[in-house]
């Protein structure tokens, strides 16, 4: 990995020249700018109205941003009487020309103004943040949001091409880590809190912790997701163990077991572009070689969905630890979304990868967020290699949940139990 690392480092370096300077007397509108910069003839041209297009973007609020996202879409959408001319051409003599014709016709020209923008110094991280941008305002609704979300759809397409995982670099995250970096993967934390320093040293520093992240060469300081490890004896059943500051570390080499505690996606402005079934194999594969001795890779995962959905449900809140497991049991392989998935977002990311739902544990986090979105509930998802595969296929082509004995038994007991009012708070 440091070979490739090296290489693709070096193959972005070569674009960090120095940025172009920027005209501050050049007080166009961002639309303004968009649309000189896309008919600027040559590349020098387009550079440089290209930084001088981040550079006014910098200085809008959010009405201007709107403004300018409301434009590109509207004004640099795809022309809808080219297409169909171009679809039946090439449906009445497919080729290589008509091929080509549709497939231009067919790309809206903001796609190529978002190209344009990149061809920027580190111009990558900010698109990214663009995209933050755009999506926020998305989330804030209005007439205008079916347009926006369309637009929204160009930065994932071309975002999901550029963060593709042949270009993304695994890195270790250690207590040697530089300070800068470390404050991120803080702020960054979406699952388990980072109380400071101290917090963060507990879990990076002793030998049965591990850390590791990916990054892209155009945002080298930027992780882009991260995961942090418990190496331990046997499968934990409480983030409250893994996490105290009370517990004796053990040698790495003793360790048969690797959980995975927190995942956390960094960027928000590459939402929907997914790293985290890229990067659980990658961490799994070198485990395996660095430490032989571990035989067994589970997480220990949060159940974000589960007071919302009984809520919505009218079902009464569990009191008893039993009763947490054998609802929490019900709505991991019984609620579903209408497009027939599971309706947790944590289950559907594991058990898309192919992972079985090994045990579900009451009081496994006992934090506030832990009590407001589970009750304290936590799952553990087994990847077991032997089963990965068939369990993702299975998964994809029917929706079958792979579950363990004991899971499928909390389902049959939930269907015989009702929840009773003296289990009710």
């Amino acid at each position: 990995m440091s070979v490739l690392a090296d290489l693709l480092s070096g193959l972005f370096d070569r674009r960090r020249v120095d940025p172009l300077p920027v005209d501050g007397d050049d007080r166009r509108a961002p639309s303004e700018l968009a649309r000189a910069l896309m008919n600027a003839p040559g590349e020098d041209a387009q550079r440089d109205l290209a930084a001088r297009l981040l550079a006014r973007y910098g200085e809008q609020d959010d009405a201007g941003k709107r403004a300018l996202f409301l434009s590109l879409a509207r004004d640099m959408d795809v022309d809808r009487d080219a297409v169909r001319d171009a679809v039946d051409a090439y449906a009445r003599a497919p080729g290589r020309d008509t091929y080509r014709a549709f497939a231009a016709a067919a790309e809206p020209p903001r796609q190529d103004l978002i190209r344009r923008i990149n061809r920027v110094t580190d111009a990558t991280g900010r698109i990214v943040d663009i995209r933050a941008d755009l999506r926020r305002l998305i989330a804030e609704g209005g007439p205008d949001a079916p347009a926006l979300s369309a637009l929204d759809e160009d930065f994932r397409h071309l975002l999901s091409s550029w963060f593709n995982r042949g270009f993304l670099v695994l890195r270790p995250i250690t207590w040697e880590t530089s300070a800068a970096l470390l404050e991120k993967i803080i702020q960054y934390e979406a699952v388990h809190d980072i109380g400071g320093w101290s917090d963060l040293r507990r879990r990076l520093h002793p030998p049965d912790r591990r850390c590791f992240a990916f990054f892209h060469p155009a945002m080298p300081d930027e992780p882009l997701i991260f995961v942090e490890i418990a190496l331990t004896r046997g499968t934990p059943d409480s983030v409250q163990d893994i996490l105290s500051p009370d517990r004796t570390p053990i040698p790495a080499a003793e360790a048969d077991t690797a959980c995975f505690y927190s995942i956390s996606n960094c960027q928000p402005g590459l939402s929907g572009i997914s790293f985290g079934n890229s990067l659980i194999k990658q961490v799994v594969a070198d485990l395996r070689v660095a430490l032989p001795g571990l035989s067994t890779f589970v997480t220990l995962s949060p159940v974000p969905g589960l007071v919302r959905w009984a809520e919505a449900e009218g079902l009464p809140a569990p009191d008893r630890g039993d009763a947490v497991r054998r609802l929490a049991a019900r709505y991991l392989m019984r609620a579903k979304t209408t497009s027939g998935e599971p309706r947790d977002p944590v289950a559907r990311f594991h058990l898309g990868n192919g992972a079985r739902l090994h045990a579900i544990h009451a009081d496994a986090d006992t934090t506030s967020r832990g009590r407001a979105q589970s009750w304290g509930a936590m799952v553990n998802y087994l990847y077991d290699r032997p089963e990965i595969a068939g369990n993702h296929r299975r998964f994809s082509e029917t929706g079958e949940i792979a579950a363990s004995a004991s899971v499928r038994s909390l389902v049959a007991d939930a269907d015989a139990r009702p929840p009773k009012a003296e289990e009710v708070r």
